[in-house]
C-alpha cells in the first residue's frame, strides 16, 4: 500500500513539473520580436508600449499563477509524497508489528497448538489407558466367566458320571442279582428237570429191561438168533479145506437197518480158509433181519456159527 502511494505522488509531482516547463516554453515563445519599422508618431507609440506591456504583465501574471500552481502542486505533491512516505513507513511499521504480531500470534498459535496436540494426546493416552484398562477389566472378567462354567461344566459332567456311575452299578447289582436268581432258578429247574429225566430215564430203561428180559425169555429171542444164522448159513461158501463139525464164534457189528459194519471170527476149529468165507458169508448176507421187536436189537451181538 505505502509502495502504491509513492507511486501516485511522484506520478502527480511529474505531471506539474511538466505543465510548468510547457508554460515557461509558451510565455518565451510569445515575447515580442523586436520591429524592424520606420519612426512613428510617439503617442501611439506609447500606445503600443503601453498595449504591449499590459499584454506582457497579462502574460507574466499568467504565467505567475502557473508558476504558483505548479509550485502549489508541487507543494501539494511533495505533501502527498511526504504523507505517502509516512503512511508507507506508517504502513510497513504496521506491516512489521502486523508481521511480529502474526509471528507471535502464530508462535502464541503453534504454541497451543502444541499444547493442545499435548493434552489431547495425554487424553488419549489416558483414554487408551482406561480401554485397556477396561479390556483387561473385561478379559479377566471373561476368563473369569468361562473359568466359572468350565468349572460348572466339569462339576456337571462328574456329577452326571457319578450318577451314571451309580445307575450303572445299581443296574450291574440289579442284573447280576436277576442272573444269580434266573440261575437259581434256571439251576434248580434243570435240577428238578434232570431229576424227573434220570427218573423217567430210569423208569424206561426198567420197562426196556423188562420188556428185553420179557423179549429174550420169549420165544422171539430164538426166532431172531435162528433167522440170523440162517441168513449168514445161506451165504456161506463152504471152502474146500473144511471138514464136518465146524463150530465157530463170529462176533458181528450192524447198524439200524441190520447193514454190517465189521465180522470178525473170535474162536473156530477150522482153518483160515474156513475163518474167511465164515466172516465174507456175514458181509453177503447183510443186511441182516430186522428183529422182530426192536428191543431185540443189538449193534454188537456174538453167535454161533455150525452149520449142518
Amino acid at each position: 500500500m505505502a509502495a502504491s502511494v509513492l507511486l501516485h505522488g511522484l506520478l502527480v509531482l511529474i505531471v506539474v513539473l511538466a505543465t510548468t516547463l510547457k508554460l515557461h516554453r509558451n510565455a518565451s515563445s510569445e515575447l515580442p520580436l523586436p520591429i524592424d519599422a520606420m519612426a512613428v508618431d510617439s503617442q501611439l507609440f506609447h500606445a503600443a508600449q503601453r498595449v504591449q506591456a499590459d499584454r506582457v504583465a497579462q502574460e507574466a501574471a499568467r504565467v505567475q499563477a502557473a508558476a504558483d500552481a505548479a509550485a502549489a502542486a508541487t507543494a501539494a505533491a511533495a505533501a502527498a509524497a511526504q504523507a505517502a512516505t509516512e503512511a508507507a513507513a506508517t504502513a510497513a511499521a504496521k506491516a512489521a508489528a502486523d508481521s511480529q504480531a502474526a509471528a507471535a500470534a502464530q508462535a502464541a498459535a503453534r504454541q497451543q497448538l502444541e499444547a493442545a496436540q499435548q493434552a489431547a494426546a495425554q487424553q488419549a493416552a489416558q483414554v487408551q489407558r482406561r480401554v485397556n484398562a477396561d479390556q483387561a477389566r473385561a478379559a479377566a472378567l471373561a476368563d473369569a466367566q468361562r473359568a466359572a462354567a468350565a468349572q460348572k461344566a466339569l462339576e456337571a459332567k462328574q456329577a452326571a458320571e457319578a450318577k451314571q456311575a451309580a445307575e450303572a452299578k445299581q443296574a450291574a447289582e440289579a442284573k447280576q442279582a436277576a442272573d444269580a436268581k434266573a440261575a437259581a432258578d434256571a439251576k434248580r429247574a434243570a435240577d428238578e428237570k434232570a431229576k424227573k429225566d434220570r427218573e423217567a430215564e430210569l423208569r424206561r430203561q426198567l420197562a426196556d429191561e423188562e420188556h428185553v428180559s420179557a423179549v429174550e425169555s420169549g420165544p422171539l429171542r430164538d426166532r431172531y438168533i435162528s433167522a440170523l444164522q440162517n441168513r449168514i448159513q445161506n451165504a456161506w461158501i463152504k471152502p474146500a479145506s473144511a471138514s464136518a463139525g465146524i463150530d465157530c464164534m463170529v462176533a458181528v457189528t450192524q447198524v439200524p437197518g441190520g447193514e454190517v459194519t465189521n465180522a470178525r471170527v473170535t474162536q473156530c476149529n477150522g482153518d483160515a480158509a474156513v475163518r474167511q468165507s465164515i466172516e465174507n458169508a456175514v458181509y453177503r448176507a447183510s443186511p441182516l433181519p430186522d428183529p422182530p421187536d426192536p428191543a431185540l436189537f443189538e449193534r454188537n451181538f456174538v453167535f454161533e456159527f455150525k452149520p449142518k
